[in-house]
């Protein structure tokens, strides 16, 4: 019986949202069950996915808080 657990930040896939849609919710487990179906063989009643919403606040990658990183980013992209 795998179990899958998936994270994204809490603020959704735009800057005005703050949280996954029910609706994206039910296709990442969707998808992520059929790609062990497939992979591995695993039968989709057999397999659990969790999605963790974390707070933006909680992420970071680039050695940035994640808000900063984007910052850095978008400014970069601009020049």
């Amino acid at each position: 019986m795998p179990i899958v657990t998936v994270q994204v930040t809490r603020e959704g896939t735009t800057p005005d949202r703050n949280s996954v849609t029910v609706v994206e919710k039910a296709a990442i487990i969707k998808g992520v069950s059929q790609v062990l179906l497939d992979v591995l063989n695993k039968p989709l009643e057999s397999t659990y996915v969790v999605i963790e919403e974390v707070d933006l606040d909680n992420w970071g990658w680039g050695g940035l808080p994640t808000v900063q990183y984007r910052k850095q980013r978008a400014a970069a992209a601009k020049s």
